[in-house]
């Protein structure tokens, strides 16, 4: 083995986990566009906002998306002008959709807790203003009802995962994305007095808890936590309701917790 590449070694194998890499500045910048655009990915942004949300000068932000767009990572539409995730971008999330790499460090969890609970695990991820299902473990004693499947995206604070997920952010986050998605909320019959309430009670007792609020007669508890690498992700076990009374559902959010910190050796929300 030659020494450059025993140095190349070395350096991967002793690099500090969350260390920034020096030299990388454009990399990072063109990858906080691509994520404030797959936050946006259904209205879109405009230059103007893209340059808002990251500090960018204009022409650097202009620079890096026509870089997006000539490799197909980016599109703007040609009457609107907002930018939006491109076909290439798009190809990229597809190719992990049957195993996303997280999947692979949670599934020894997630088995573990179908075989305790008896119950069905979802592995969800925040995805913008919403949550998508990576993963669902089915115990001995699954629901045929449940209408949440790997790769459906589902609005944050209405399911177990995704209302934990939200406990984790700060109130001036759950009021905007409550703003920016007002209409889809009252489809489900939330108003932001009871979400901040469910955001509350979800805090005070360590786990999420919902109540038909996406099927009738099926009821949940869910606690997110942070993976090795910083990232945030949510766990949430799914029941009938007549499983899932509220001595066990208290119950359940201790498994769940005790798991996640076992798993991942930080203390989930």
């Amino acid at each position: 083995m030659s020494k450059a590449i025993k140095g190349v070694r070395q350096t991967e194998e002793t690099r500090e986990p969350g260390a920034r890499t020096a030299g990388a500045q454009t990399l990072r910048r063109g990858l906080q566009l691509l994520r404030l655009m797959a936050d946006r990915q259904e209205e879109g942004l405009t230059l103007a906002e893209l340059v808002e949300a990251t500090g960018l000068e204009r022409p650097t932000a202009y620079r890096l998306l026509c870089c997006l767009e000539e490799e197909r990572f980016a599109e703007r539409h040609p009457a609107s002008k907002r930018y939006r995730l491109g076909l290439d971008a798009l190809q990229l999330g597809a190719a992990v959709h049957d195993k996303a790499p997280v999947v692979d460090l949670v599934l020894p969890a997630m088995k573990r807790l179908a075989r305790l609970s008896g119950d069905t695990v979802f592995l969800v991820v925040q995805q913008g203003d919403f949550t998508v299902c990576l993963h669902r473990e089915e115990g001995p004693f699954p629901v045929r009802i449940f209408t949440t499947v790997p790769q459906q995206r589902r609005l944050l604070g209405i399911g177990a995962g995704g209302l934990a997920l939200m406990a984790k952010m700060r109130d001036d986050a759950i009021r905007e994305v409550f703003k920016r998605r007002a209409a889809l909320y009252a489809e489900h019959g939330m108003t932001l007095a009871k979400l901040n309430s469910a955001v509350e009670r979800a805090r005070k007792k360590g786990f999420a808890e919902i109540v038909d609020s996406i099927t009738v007669g099926v009821s949940g508890v869910g606690c997110a936590f942070s993976l090795p690498y910083g990232a945030e992700a949510a766990i949430s076990l799914g029941a009938i309701s007549s499983r899932m009374h509220p001595g066990r559902r208290v119950e359940l959010g201790r498994l769940l917790r005790e798991e996640l910190g076992q798993a991942f050796g930080n203390e989930p929300a």
